[in-house]
């Protein structure tokens, strides 16, 4: 009887390993995956999971791996079962060794060593493949912010070009006038009014988009009106626009996704780029924050509303329940609300689809 059960708790225990296994691989998911140019881990982890941002939950770090975080064209993602869970690992390729040798170390080759002698030798280095598809979201990780009311009004404008001109390019010179911070930096951002971000649920002003048009370098100063020369230029710059420092702050470019620390829910309050409709790829802007516990790299769940339908038998109207519909990731946060970038979409979402701890 005690044999039995044993034996019966040892079969219910590898049943469960087996379950919770099938729960988050995908069905008919490879063993094996050699990595290709122009992969993401997103792209690799959907191949292998059910939930692609589970995928460091099964993650094998390898001590004999100085990153294994890093994943370059050419190594080998292989899954494996350790004690009966799934576990993925990397063996690394061509493109990710290294091999230091030193200007005079004999090098064997055959019967015959030999020296090496100093020289130069160019070729392209292999780039690590991105967790997501950062072109995405380049232009939003370095520029754009979310402002206080004021902050833009009493910020200190572009007062006149060097030359007779309202548009301004690339190396040209202007006049800027207004209050200048006391803590001085000689590189300013060039911002234009944006959106007002209104919550849809309580109507609270959540902030004040400014879009960063360019940068501009100080050239002089006399009192309050400063001269600078215009750096790059992502649009026109014109008389008016208005000028903030540079901020110093982490540019995140390495995103490892993950749930929340704690249960958020919120909406989609708008689509970067004027459109109502979502897509993959797409850029939303949510109302939910840092105070909501919210952090980079954090994934929500997408769910779409339910609809509207009528009961034929007791002739009321009953609301359908919410169905996921989609993933997105928090790549930049604010107090209040958060910028997200959609990584998959199962059907058309729309601004107001509600987001949600996954």
């Amino acid at each position: 009887m005690r044999k039995f059960l044993l034996s019966l708790v040892i079969t219910l225990s590898l049943s469960q390993s087996v379950l919770a296994a099938d729960s988050i691989l995908k069905p008919n998911h490879p063993d094996h995956y050699a990595v290709q140019e122009g992969d993401t881990l997103w792209d690799i982890a959907s191949m292998f999971l059910t939930d692609a941002w589970m995928w460091p939950e099964i993650w094998h770090v390898n001590p004999d791996i100085e990153n294994p975080h890093l994943i370059f064209p050419g190594d080998q993602i292989s899954l494996n079962y350790v004690d009966g869970k799934p576990q993925l690992s990397v063996s690394r390729g061509k493109t990710a060794r290294t091999i230091k040798l030193s200007p005079g170390q004999p090098v064997a080759t055959g019967n015959r060593n030999y020296k090496l002698k100093p020289r130069i030798r160019s070729s392209k280095l292999a780039s690590s493949i991105p967790a997501i598809p950062l072109d995405a979201i380049a232009s939003m990780l370095t520029t754009g912010r979310i402002v206080e009311q004021h902050t833009l009004a009493n910020a200190p404008y572009i007062l006149a070009g060097k030359a007779d001109r309202l548009v301004f390019g690339p190396g040209d010179g202007f006049y800027a006038r207004g209050e200048w911070p006391k803590d001085q930096t000689t590189v300013f951002g060039i911002f234009r009014e944006g959106e007002v971000y209104l919550d849809p649920e309580t109507r609270e002003v959540l902030g004040f988009e400014a879009i960063e048009v360019g940068t501009a370098t100080i050239e002089d100063k006399d009192g309050d009106l400063y001269t600078f020369s215009l750096g790059n230029v992502k649009q026109d710059v014109r008389l008016g626009d208005r000028l903030l420092p540079t901020e110093e702050r982490r540019v995140e470019s390495t995103f490892y996704p993950k749930a929340p620390s704690q249960y958020v829910e919120g909406v989609i309050m708008t689509v970067l780029g004027g459109v109502t409709q979502v897509g993959q790829n797409d850029v939303v802007a949510i109302n939910r924050g840092t105070d909501s516990g919210l952090e980079v790299g954090d994934i929500l769940a997408i769910n779409k509303a339910g609809s509207l339908v009528v009961d034929r038998v007791q002739g009321d109207r009953v609301q359908l329940p919410s169905v996921r519909a989609g993933i997105l990731l928090v790549f930049r946060n604010f107090e209040k609300m958060s910028y997200g970038l959609v990584l998959e979409t199962e059907e058309p979402l729309r601004v107001g689809d509600v987001v949600q701890s996954p």
